[in-house]
């Protein structure tokens, strides 16, 4: 399984500048050889190697470097033929297509830079990084990062790194190969039902709700359009301070929520069922007031926690279809939209069950989730005459 893992860098102030300097550097030359690609049609990476390399090292850039330049722009175009593909822009003819389309693709003076073992080298012991600069290679430029991040880098690290500035701090983005175990056999399986007013509610009683977390955030917009209407110095320079801040918050809370999920489910030895809640935000309807909490909410991100959470502790994990889980009593069985009196209650109409709703639905993904699994372990051959 592939993670990553992220270390700040504490250059000196010579250091910083060489490696501020390189980023503005690299991009400007993606940027020059994104409109070589546009220009002759985005051809392959061998045919686009021809017509930029050269020129890429009389820029002053390594050979190394300048590879990763011309793969770096071929992968933007990549990631747009597929979002074209999968809708993401809009209809043909639409007016944010047609703009992507009309034009190259342009890096920032800051966009991330990756880097191989050839031009990044690492000095665990001695914690520094030798590392590729269009001033020359730098040698002992330290970095930090938790205790359980350096064991991860130490031990797992393979493949590149990015090298990332974020408000005039440097970072390498590290890639994992931490080994999987084998999913033990379940005892069962936790329903996990993700919602707005409640975050994540379990199967087996737990539940993170949601209040604190959409004050927070509903606090934080406002604070937003009260700086951005000012339009000062001093009100951009806030902005500009508070940048990230709310999605670092969420970040920790769904990190700190799947955790605990996980860690319920290898403690009792059962698996985790999870709704499939791809394509939500086209499929739901909203009144505007709404709209702003549902596609503010990383509801992707919470599902991403637990999966990569469970994987590396060899939990057992399915998707399901949560289609009416919400409205079906997991006692009887009976579905009805009526039976969903309101966002926390929820009383069958078959067998007269009164329940908290989400705790309802969770159950009926745990009991479709041990469906999923036994269908999954049993062999669909036919069997031999």
């Amino acid at each position: 399984m592939k993670i990553v893992t992220q270390v700040k860098l504490m250059p000196e102030a010579d250091q910083a500048a060489a490696l501020a300097a390189t980023l503005r550097t690299v991009n400007a030359a993606a940027n020059w050889v994104s409109a070589v690609a546009f220009e002759r049609g985005v051809p392959r990476e061998y045919e686009l190697r021809k017509h930029t390399y050269g020129e890429l090292r009389a820029r002053g850039l390594g050979a190394q470097a300048a590879q990763h330049v011309i793969k770096k722009a071929c992968d933007a175009y990549t990631t747009l033929k597929a979002n074209i593909k999968a809708g993401n822009l809009g209809k043909p003819g639409s007016k944010r297509r047609r703009k992507a389309e009309s034009k190259p693709i342009t890096f920032r003076p800051k966009s991330a830079q990756p880097y191989d073992d050839r031009c990044l080298s690492w000095q665990y012991d001695a914690q520094t990084v030798s590392i590729w600069t269009t001033a020359g290679r730098l040698k002992n430029v330290r970095f930090v990062c938790s205790a359980d991040a350096f064991k991860t880098l130490r031990e797992y690290r393979k493949g590149e790194a990015d090298l990332i500035e974020r408000d005039g701090m440097f970072y390498l983005v590290a890639t994992c190969e931490v080994p999987e175990p084998e999913p033990y056999e379940p005892c069962g399986f936790i329903g996990v039902d993700l919602g707005i007013v409640n975050i994540a509610t379990t199967s087996y009683g737990y539940e993170a709700a949601g209040r604190n977390l959409n004050r927070y955030r509903k606090r934080q917009l406002s604070l937003r359009a009260k700086l951005q209407k000012k339009r000062t110095k001093s009100a951009k320079r806030r902005l500009k301070e508070r940048s990230r801040r709310e999605q670092r918050h969420v970040k920790n809370t769904n990190h700190i929520i799947a955790k605990t999920i996980v860690t319920e489910a290898e403690r009792t030895s059962a698996g985790l069922s999870l709704e499939e809640l791809k394509g939500i935000r086209q499929r739901v309807r909203l009144r505007k007031p709404q709209r702003v909490a549902l596609h503010s909410w990383a509801f992707a991100q919470l599902a991403d926690f637990i999966v990569y959470k469970a994987k590396r502790a060899g939990v057992p994990l399915v998707f399901v279809d949560p289609a009416y889980t919400s409205q079906t009593c997991a006692e009887c069985g009976h579905v009805d939209k009526r039976n969903r009196v309101d966002q926390g209650l929820f009383i069958c109409r078959g067998c007269g069950v009164v329940a908290h709703a989400d705790r309802n639905a969770s159950r009926n993904i745990a009991t479709r989730g041990a469906a999923v699994w036994t269908a999954g372990r049993e062999s669909r051959v036919p069997a031999t005459p």
